[in-house]
């Protein structure tokens, strides 16, 4: 069986998969792991060919019912974990053999489609935001964090310009009415952003995608589940991230390239400084994969996708701190979160 599926035999779609396929050649058999099951479109391609085991993970319990197939169809093949991939070890033997983790940040087609959920801007509904093993919803973070944290995430996680007038018009109105739902939220910013409201993205995208992350603890999950799939790999094994915005592209560029290369010389009067023993992977392709002309067409949402991936050597592991160190402030942020 040849590692490239046609995109139209999977039920559902899955981005980059042709792309995957092809990095981890599961026609020569193998354990994976799928770290973001979501309907199982990773998974199910991969346990198509013999040979083959997947152990997969999401923090959604409504998957449950794709992986309750898979775990009926593959019974000895399939092993699936309702936890937050950033739990890896606590499930995963280092000597079970993986020979590739996957990663596809991000929520998926169900969640925004379920409008119950409130991931949409077309929700009308509570805001929720919760993709699943939460402390807090969208609606704690908008009634009870104060107008300049809520500022904050917005700045930082959405990349919002107009972040400060959006908290202080939410800080005004909720004095007399909590914001309920998803819709009040999307109101209020199109109000600050009435400019704007012709322009062809929603104008509350951003505001909802920082509120998305915060909610979900996502930079934090992507750092650590980075950690623990490194400390998992053995050498030859392989890495995949495929990221959805700038800020995870950024950690996971920042990730591969650190621990890939040699460190830039700080200046070209001191001696060369060894650095070697940073490296925990090879990177074949130094700038990120995207998504052909034809997905983007099947699929429009994919047209964001970006994929790196590395392959792990045979250095000993050692903790990342540089990584952590990097993006401190992103993780003072979700931080505020502790308290609700």
């Amino acid at each position: 069986m040849n590692a490239t599926m046609s995109l139209k035999k999977i039920d559902h779609f899955s981005v980059m998969l042709d792309q995957i396929l092809s990095i981890i050649t599961p026609q020569h058999g193998g354990t994976f792991i799928d770290c973001t099951f979501g309907a199982g479109g990773y998974s199910k391609a991969i346990l198509k060919y013999p040979n083959t085991k997947v152990i997969a993970f999401d923090r959604d319990k409504s998957v449950k019912h794709f992986s309750g197939a898979l775990e009926e169809q593959y019974r000895n093949r399939f092993k699936f974990y309702t936890e937050k991939f950033s739990t890896l070890n606590s499930f995963v033997k280092k000597d079970a053999g993986i020979k590739a983790i996957i990663f596809d940040l991000g929520f998926s087609l169900m969640q925004i489609k379920n409008l119950d959920r409130g991931f949409s801007f077309e929700s009308k509904g509570p805001l929720d935001m919760r993709m699943g093993i939460n402390k807090f919803s969208a609606h704690d973070v908008l009634n009870k964090l104060n107008q300049s944290q809520i500022s904050t995430i917005l700045k930082y996680f959405g990349d919002e310009k107009d972040h400060k007038k959006i908290a202080f018009q939410l800080a005004r109105l909720r004095k007399n009415n909590k914001i309920l739902s998803t819709d009040d939220f999307v109101g209020i910013v199109k109000k600050v952003k009435k400019k704007n409201n012709f322009a062809k993205k929603n104008v509350a995208t951003k505001s909802l995608q920082a509120l998305r992350i915060f909610v979900n603890n996502e930079v934090s999950e992507l750092i650590k589940g980075l950690i623990e799939a490194t400390k998992l790999l053995n050498p030859g094994a392989i890495l995949i991230i495929v990221s959805f915005h700038s800020l995870e592209d950024k950690i996971v560029k920042y990730f591969f390239r650190t621990y890939s290369e040699k460190s830039r010389n700080p200046s070209r009067y001191f001696p060369m400084l060894d650095k070697e023993d940073t490296r925990l992977f090879s990177c074949p392709i130094k700038k990120s994969i995207k998504p052909s002309e034809k997905e983007i067409l099947i699929n429009h949402p994919s047209r964001s996708a970006r994929l790196r991936y590395g392959i792990r050597n045979n250095k000993k592991y050692f903790f990342p701190k540089e990584l952590t160190e990097k993006f401190k402030n992103y993780l003072e942020i979700e931080r505020m979160g502790s308290h609700l």
